[in-house]
């Protein structure tokens, strides 16, 4: 079996998580769908979960980073602010250079495994 390695970084504000890999998920996720109901389905959260999990984002940061729309004619929706989506683009860029600069030592790491 192949190991399999991942990065879990969180960042803190006081004393809850601001930024981490589950509020990510949930970003991209909206992105993608444009409900926070079919975002939270896709990654297998209840919908009381991901709107808590949105609103502690958005109280976290200096602006929000899920905007939600109003229902009506034309339906509702949600999807990310500006600020959003630079978010996940940079916490997918520290991901990945974490991975590039620790690639050497994820090798060594994982030769220690039991076969």
């Amino acid at each position: 079996m192949k190991p399999k390695v991942q990065f879990r970084l969180r960042i803190y504000r006081d004393d809850s998580i601001a930024i981490g890999p589950g509020k990510v998920a949930l970003l991209e996720a909206i992105a993608e769908t444009g409900s926070i109901s079919a975002a939270a389905r896709q990654i297998g959260m209840s919908y009381r979960r991901a709107w808590v999990l949105v609103d502690e984002t958005n109280k976290a940061l200096s602006s929000p980073a899920v905007q939600t729309l109003a229902g009506g004619s034309h339906g509702g929706g949600t999807a990310l602010t500006p600020v959003g989506e630079e978010l996940v683009k940079r916490y997918r860029s520290v991901e990945n250079t974490a991975r590039v600069a620790a690639t050497a030592d994820i090798a060594a790491l994982t030769r220690l495994l039991a076969p």
